[in-house]
Formats: structure tokens, C-alpha cells, sequence
């Protein structure tokens, strides 16, 4: 089961990065829509983000910003968080973990996503 969908945009955070400082700043906005004919819960949440040295950093835990949504059919859920990276590109990747009203368990990739800053990738 997976009619899970998951969207991503991404901004460079120019105010809060200190270049000088190898501390680039990035806000990613995901919106996950339940396509399928059955409510869902977004329990968990792992990440791996990888910045440009190819230093990879995976977060894991429940929910996303301090919820753990639930989805009916049809319906949107979106956030916006944000990721720090010591170099002005990097990339995130990872899986959402949902549970159906069965109780049964089934994980949703988040796909690859790219972070840079603006004119840092030709």
C-alpha cells in the first residue's frame, strides 16, 4: 500500500547562513497527500542529509514539527523545517513511517531532494 505522495520545495535561507562561517542555511516545505482510500498517520521520520563534502548526518524520530498527522483520503498535510549544511550544496533523502487504521505499518520514500544555494551549481 502507498498512495502516499510526497512534494518537496526548497529556499535557501540567505539571512540566517554565515558563508564565512561554512554555516549555509536551508528551509525545504513538504506537502504529502493521501491518495488512497484509506486514513493514514505519519508516525516517524528519518532523514539523511548530505552536504557537498559528501558527509552525510541522519536525523530520526516521531512525527514532523512536533505532529504526527493524520491523513484522511484526500487529504493534504504540509510543513516547513529547515536543515543546516557546512557547505552550499548538499542533499536530503529519507522515509516516512505511517500506520493504516489496520494497524499495519508501511514506510514511504521521501525522494532525493538537492539543497544549494543560488548560482552554486552552474
Amino acid at each position: 500500500m502507498s498512495a502516499i505522495e510526497i512534494q518537496v520545495d526548497t529556499q535557501y535561507v540567505e539571512d540566517d547562513s554565515r558563508p564565512a562561517e561554512h554555516r549555509y542555511v536551508f528551509a525545504y516545505t513538504i506537502t504529502i497527500a493521501n491518495g488512497s482510500e484509506t486514513p493514514a498517520r505519519l508516525l516517524n521520520r528519518h532523514w539523511i542529509i548530505a552536504d557537498g563534502n559528501g558527509d552525510e548526518h541522519e536525523v530520526k524520530g516521531p512525527g514532523v514539527v512536533g505532529e504526527q498527522p493524520r491523513l484522511e483520503p484526500g487529504q493534504l498535510f504540509r510543513y516547513t523545517s529547515g536543515a543546516v549544511l557546512e557547505t552550499e550544496v548538499g542533499s536530503m533523502r529519507g522515509t516516512y513511517e505511517f500506520e493504516d487504521d489496520t494497524g499495519a505499518l508501511f514506510d514511504v520514500p521521501i525522494p532525493t531532494f538537492g539543497l544549494s544555494r543560488p548560482n552554486a551549481v552552474h
